[in-house]
């Protein structure tokens, strides 16, 4: 249906208070790839198969489908305002401008948004939905015949979403240009509570991206007037209140923000120190968790504060991850934990780094359709005031689970977690890292058995057997650091509820102490610390290809098993036998060698890993051993830390066990 604007609409504008979701355009400058995460400016076109030559034997014809850029189309005049020069079109189908109808009808009390747009000049807007397969409806469209200012304002229904969509709006140019001058996705009724938000960040020496994300909370007014607070928990020995640009910073928050330097306790140290702090000492109805070492999208404040308010029900709303190396990555759609195993993985159904510079919004029908969560990375987490007055604080786990167990904790009192789309911080992407095999392996398995042992299965044998193979890859990889590491952290695990606190403040001491005991926790700066190996140039580029058949892998182990029971040999302890790249740096490559330099996932360094049979059999001996122990004793752990579980998280304790003796 199109509809012909001669004036403009005189219902009542919409109010800040009722807003979702502000239209927000790229910074100027920003590269083509960014700009894609804003609006949608290529040209689709259509690639036919080249047909086969007469009387060549029959085939199938593969229809084919792409993009073609054909240039900027929309002209920045803020960060809310544009030009869409004459005969043009541009799509504001892309990730923070479509609006993720899917969501808002599984989670919201709404059953209708309202899209309200200020124009100026003449053109058209054309609203589309899509179903969640990803086949596009067109709804409604309005001519701009006259030329001055218009409104556009449509309610637009909410109920065809029940499994997924999107609604966006093109705008189209033919004799003249057309102005956006403001827009916005808002809701029809008013939202549960204030917008109250205390913004909080546990930071470790990120003095510059702190200030970055001070600056960009500060510098955006419609933000500011929601956020009653910025605690920022300083773990650092490069104070944030000393680096460039946060006296300017910190003169826009004024009384808002509030620093509290602490000794190193880890994020969930950090986050539990914001939430106390949220809790105690101010008025705010959302605490919102964020990363110190992301770039901020600002309206995204604003976005997971308006999904809490509008929600059914208080739940946790998380925001997705776009990659700071990549920006038009996403790198993650949501995250699910396995109950069995108990390992955290990507949503069913879902592509992890997805670009969307390289397939649209409107190319991916994965994108779709809704994808539901067990918990969200606190990279960007939201937790309404009633919840975390109800669940507590953060686990004393130090790094890694603490978000996963709340989210499941929440889940187990009946809070649901949403990972929303177009709520989003960009970040590090994991891929330059490898933090199960590091120092970070201890936190990995302590705390994963804490997890299970709270909202884990009755029967531990799925994630007994995973331990082990773990430890089997570990032993293959000649990496006896992890292995140390496993020991220590199962050891700790099985003392039971008692030792989490005590061992906030010195285990990652302790941990550097004994992966330092070893080879491959020693990284170098690189491989020219150690003499060069033997193999010339053609065989140290050559590796042997994976086993793919389950007799061929069964072989392989055996032999790799064999393999690192015997005596090394003695030339190869001092000179590396072979050079290996982080990328190949697989069992079946490393299981077969007495000893090689590898590479850091980062690329910034090398370890010099050497085989050691005796090594081999007692780590693995006594990874058995201990594994066997916990599944004896796993209803008794899971009782206790079950019990435990109240006294752990409450603020009592905290004050008491950490922040008064700070």
């Amino acid at each position: 249906m199109t509809q012909t604007v001669e004036d403009p609409i005189t219902d009542p504008a919409p109010t800040t208070a009722s807003l979702l979701q502000r239209v927000i355009l790229p910074r100027t400058g920003d590269p083509m790839t960014v700009r894609s995460l804003y609006i949608d400016e290529h040209t689709s076109i259509r690639l036919a198969p080249v047909p086969a030559p007469p009387g060549a034997p029959p085939r199938d014809d593969t229809p084919l489908a792409g993009i073609a850029s054909s240039g900027r189309k929309l002209r920045m005049l803020s960060r809310t305002s544009a030009v869409v020069t004459e005969q043009s079109e541009v799509s504001f189908a892309a990730y923070f401008n479509a609006f993720a109808a899917g969501y808002w009808r599984r989670w919201s009390a709404l059953t209708a948004v309202r899209l309200h747009l200020g124009l100026h000049g003449t053109g058209r807007v054309d609203v589309y939905r899509t179903k969640a397969d990803g086949s596009q409806i067109f709804v409604r469209g309005v001519a701009l015949e006259r030329a001055g200012e218009h409104t556009v304002d449509m309610e637009l229904d909410l109920r065809p979403f029940e499994d997924g969509g999107w609604y966006w709006f093109d705008l189209t140019t033919d004799g003249g240009d057309l102005t956006l001058l403001e827009g916005g996705w808002y809701a029809t009724e008013p939202g549960r509570g204030r917008a109250a938000v205390a913004i909080g960040m546990p930071t470790f020496n990120r003095p510059a991206d702190c200030v970055a994300t001070l600056t960009a909370i500060g510098e955006d007014p419609i933000v500011l007037d929601a956020v009653v607070a910025v605690i920022l928990a300083d773990q650092g020995t490069q104070k944030v209140r000393d680096a460039p640009g946060f006296e300017q910073a910190a003169a826009v928050l004024g009384d808002r923000l509030r620093i509290v330097d602490q000794p190193n306790l880890g994020g969930s140290g950090g986050y539990a120190r914001v939430m106390y702090e949220a809790l105690t000492n101010t008025d705010c109805e959302q605490i919102l968790f964020m990363d110190d070492d992301i770039l901020l999208e600002p309206d995204s404040v604003l976005r997971a504060v308006a999904f809490s308010r509008h929600s059914r029900e208080p739940m946790l709303v998380g925001g997705q991850m776009l990659s700071l190396q990549a920006r038009s990555q996403l790198s993650t759609m949501g995250e699910v934990v396995n109950r069995q195993t108990f390992l955290w993985r990507n949503a069913p159904g879902t592509e992890p780094h997805h670009d969307l510079a390289e397939r649209t919004l409107r190319q991916t029908p994965w994108l779709h359709r809704r994808t539901d969560v067990d918990y969200n990375a606190w990279w960007m987490c939201l937790i309404p005031r009633s919840v975390a007055e109800d669940l507590g604080l953060p686990l004393p786990l130090f790094i890694k689970w603490d978000d996963a167990e709340y989210g499941l904790r929440a889940r187990s009192r009946g809070y649901r977690t949403a990972t929303v789309p177009g709520i989003a911080i960009w970040h590090m992407s994991f891929l330059e890292k490898d933090d199960t095999s590091d120092w970070q392996a201890y936190f990995h398995y302590r705390n994963r058995y804490v997890a299970a042992a709270l909202h884990g299965p009755d029967n531990p044998s799925a994630l007994l057997r995973d331990t082990l193979k773990r430890t089997m890859r570990h032993l293959l990889l000649m990496e006896y650091s992890a292995v140390a590491l496993q020991e220590m952290a199962l050891r700790d695990f099985l003392a039971g509820p008692e030792a989490l606190f005590p061992k906030l403040p010195v285990v990652l001491g302790e941990i550097r102490a004994k992966r330092a005991e070893y080879d491959d926790g020693r990284p170098l700066d690189s491989a020219t610390q150690v003499p060069l190996s033997d193999l010339d140039a053609l065989a140290a580029q050559v590796f042997p290809d994976p086993p793919t058949r389950k007799v061929a892998i069964a072989k392989g182990l055996a032999r790799s098993v064999l393999h690192n029971l015997r005596k090394p040999d003695p030339g190869h302890y001092a000179i590396p036998q072979r050079n290996v790249p982080s990328r190949q740096a697989l069992w079946f490559v490393l299981s077969r060698l007495d000893s090689a330099t590898v590479s850091t996932p980062d690329g910034r360094g090398v370890t010099f890993r050497r085989r050691d049979p005796a090594l081999f059999r007692s780590m693995l001996r006594r990874s058995a051993r201990q594994l066997r122990d916990i599944g004896r004793a796993w209803p008794e752990l899971r009782r206790r830390y079950r019990e435990a579980l109240p006294e752990l998280t409450s603020r009592e304790t905290w004050a008491r066990e950490v922040f008064d003796r700070d």
